[in-house]
């Protein structure tokens, strides 16, 4: 019996050495940690449950019946975060580069299949080449069926993908069909064709992280939802990350416990919003105030500033955030930012996490920039998703509110529950000098005249109060006690229920 156990015990130290000590080294040089370092770092101590240890390769093309590791290039298994369970995959860099094999593949769909019968979330860490060339079509194969179970688990159960290495060819769709994408600085790129690949077809001349670094795709691309500066951190961030987010779409958004009171008063937000409409000011300090222990994990930082989003909570319990950011472009929406929005929204309501939404939006963004890269279309998704939302709704108006961008802004009309405004809040169809110029065009040369019009405008609609004459604004509430409001509205909204008309899936402007 002692013989039997020394024999697995040696197998299972064969597959723990990955490539060996030689190519683990070579990762660590490279500032990368190994799959199962990652594996380790991201679970709880002591709580990873492998799978597929003992899996190999079934090629016997170009010499590669001669060159078989256990484990065949991805750590896969469960464990759990905090206590809560998680699937996950883990692609070894050091077995073949990480390339994706028949079997390789296999053990992914394995991890996938699991965790949509388990309803927990799944992680992919990427480090790889991308398909196995030696397989051929066998590998595209396997490409297929792991592309299958992301879309069969959109909306059901959160996917993150980590990229912490090369990820490259069909590498990178997987990731592209899960609901967040994260990198690491300097060590890690995405992309469909290489730099040798686009040097051959058009000439470029470019490095890997030119094409597909992690400055690019999170603050140009917007493929990626953001970057660290090294494994251990992004590890960590995930960890804070997979603590705001439920299991699944139908758990609920999980509750912590806070020693941060629902009724708190902060005096600073009456002094929030500068004496001067066209100053700026930084929404941020706003949901920091708001949320609770001042907890917030920002989604797309880099990416189309305009727009804040991310997750927080409020008594305890996950909230999405999404508001203008007066800091870029006086917050403006324009079609990055209408993107990153309506992605942002449809998660949130796909996975049942309320929404509160911070407004002070001067409009969209004018020009023949964004008319020509579809404006129209893309600032459609973002009043798609609001309407389309069936989650708790809270809108908070804190300044300007102008034109269709009101109504886009979760506004009463596409189905906010509870909106509120600031007495600073200014709703209306354009500021006043714009409105002025237009309704009194003749007055236009008669400074005086323009002058008196524009104070009449400004008082007659540059104020809260005409909307909430007409039931668009449930309440004019002080600054200093929003946090308060807020978290009254999600409890009396928490069994909040909405019928929809069947169908077999909306036609989302794409």
């Amino acid at each position: 019996m002692k013989d039997i156990l020394d024999k697995l015990e040696a197998r299972r130290e064969e597959a723990r050495a990955g490539g060996g000590q030689a190519r683990i080294d070579a990762q660590h040089k490279r500032g990368k940690l190994t799959a199962r370092e990652r594996i380790e770092l991201l679970l709880d101590k002591g709580s990873f449950e492998e799978f597929d240890m003992f899996v190999e390769h079934r090629s016997s093309e170009f010499g590669m019946e001669k060159q078989k590791i256990p484990g065949d290039g991805v750590v896969t298994g469960w464990g759990t975060v905090n206590g809560r369970t998680v699937y996950l995959f883990s692609k070894d860099f050091t077995v073949f580069g990480g390339s994706l094999s028949e079997t390789h593949a296999q053990k992914i769909i394995k991890v996938q299949d699991m965790a949509m019968k388990a309803r927990a979330p799944v992680i992919g860490l990427f480090d790889a080449g991308g398909a196995r060339i030696q397989e051929g079509v066998a590998a595209l194969g396997g490409y297929g069926e792991v592309f299958k179970r992301n879309v069969i688990a959109s909306g059901v159960i959160p996917q993150i993908s980590v990229i912490m290495g090369p990820c490259a060819g069909g590498d990178v769709y997987s990731p592209a069909m899960t609901d967040f994408i994260f990198m690491v600085r300097d060590t890690s790129y995405m992309f469909v064709t290489g730099p040798d690949v686009v040097k051959t077809v058009t000439n470029e001349v470019v490095t890997a992280e030119e094409l597909g670094g992690a400055s690019v795709h999170t603050a140009k691309s917007g493929v990626a939802d953001g970057s660290f500066e090294n494994d251990v951190e992004c590890l960590l961030q995930m960890r804070r990350l997979i603590d705001f987010l439920p299991a699944n779409n139908e758990s609920g958004v999980p509750e912590w416990p806070t020693q941060d009171e629902t009724d708190r008063i902060d005096e600073s937000l009456d002094t929030l919003i500068p004496d001067n409409p066209n100053k700026p000011y930084d929404i941020k300090e706003l949901i920091v105030k708001v949320a609770d222990e001042g907890d917030f994990f920002e989604i797309a930082q880099a990416y189309a500033k305009n727009i804040v989003t991310g997750f927080g909570r409020i008594a305890g319990k996950t909230v999405g955030f999404v508001a203008n950011q007066p800091m870029v472009l006086a917050g403006v929406l324009d079609s990055d930012a209408s993107r990153k929005g309506a992605r942002f929204v449809r998660f949130c309501d796909a996975f049942n996490i309320p929404i509160v939404t911070f407004v002070d939006v001067p409009g969209f963004l004018p020009g023949t920039a964004q008319e020509y890269n579809g404006l129209i279309k893309h600032g459609a998704k973002l009043l798609f998703a609001y309407s389309q939302c069936t989650v708790p709704l809270v809108t908070v108006i804190t300044r300007k509110a102008f034109g269709g961008a009101y109504d886009v802004m979760a506004s009463k009309h596409v189905g906010g529950d509870l909106n509120y405004a600031w007495p600073t809040a200014q709703i209306a169809v354009m500021g006043a000098k714009g409105a002025v110029e237009i309704i009194f065009r003749a007055d236009i040369g008669d400074k005086d005249k323009i002058a008196a019009r524009t104070k009449e405008y400004e008082d007659r609609f540059l104020s809260p109060f005409v909307a909430a004459e007409r039931g668009y604004i449930d309440d004019v509430i002080m600054p200093h006690s929003t946090r308060r409001r807020i978290a009254r509205a999600l409890a009396m909204l928490k069994d909040k229920h909405v019928e929809v008309p069947k169908r077999k899936h909306d036609n989302l402007p794409l």
